[in-house]
This record gives C-alpha cells, sequence and structure tokens, in this order.
C-alpha cells in the first residue's frame, strides 16, 4: 500500500499479501486496508502520519468463501466491509454490529443519492440498491 503526497510516492505497509478495499475515517486520521488473502482475512488500521497499525478486525475465521473487497465508512464512523456471507457493518471500536447479507455475494459498494443515505453494491450479476438511515462519509479530499 502506497501514499502518493506532494509529488511523492512512499510505501505505508507491505505486510498485506493482497490489499484490496481502501477507506478512510471521517476526520482521515485512519487508513482502513482490507486483505482478501485467503490465510489472513483482516481489516487493517493505519495512522499514514505516524505510522501506528493494528488488526482492526480479523475475519480469518468467518463462514463463506468470499474475502475482504470494498469498504466504505459512514459518517459516524462505522465500516461497511464486503466480506464473508454479506457486508459487515463494523463501530469505529471494532465492534461487529451485523451483517447485510444479500441474495449474492457483494463485492464493492458506494455511497450514493444527494443525501449519501443509499448505498450502491456490486455483486457478481446484479447491482443493489439499499436505503440506509446512516449516511455516507463523503470521500476524502483530493
Amino acid at each position: 500500500v502506497f501514499r502518493a503526497r506532494e509529488g511523492e510516492v512512499e510505501l505505508v505497509t507491505d505486510e498485506l499479501a493482497g490489499p484490496n478495499g481502501l477507506a478512510f475515517s471521517p476526520d482521515e486520521r485512519w487508513l482502513y486496508v482490507g486483505n482478501w488473502d485467503s490465510e489472513r482475512t483482516i481489516v487493517l488500521r493505519i495512522d499514514p502520519e505516524t505510522g501506528e497499525r493494528d488488526v482492526f478486525f480479523d475475519m480469518t475465521d468467518a463462514a463463506g468463501e468470499d474475502s475482504i473487497d470494498g469498504i466504505k465508512v459512514d459518517a459516524d464512523g462505522n465500516l461497511y466491509v464486503c466480506g464473508p456471507g454479506g457486508i459487515w457493518l463494523l463501530s469505529p471500536e471494532g465492534e461487529h454490529l451485523g451483517t447485510l447479507v444479500l441474495p449474492e455475494a457483494p463485492h464493492n459498494l458506494a455511497w450514493g443519492d444527494n443525501d449519501l443515505r443509499t448505498l450502491y453494491v456490486t455483486a457478481e450479476t446484479s447491482v443493489y440498491r439499499i436505503r440506509l438511515n446512516a449516511k455516507g462519509s463523503p470521500c476524502p479530499r483530493t
């Protein structure tokens, strides 16, 4: 995982075999990175400024064949992670709040509509639209 800033590219971490899915916390302090490697299915939390990092959530033993794919964050800092068995909802403290189960495995997702309260989810053969009470966190500034 690399970071580009002010024309420079720097390595953030090389410890993940299959990094996939990136999202920032609403305050942009934390970078969440999913890992699709079947040996270690985790969400890593990294502070790009200090290098502080930890395993935010471990799905390695979760039922299902899919690994982590897309990750998004809502305005309250909750994570929505396409993982084994559906979309995992994780609190900012790393607690599993529940799983949104779809008719097929989700692979990526994005907040949409003018109020950012709709989650659009891509899967193998379909795109799903899920209206939520939660409001999505806008993409970080570029």
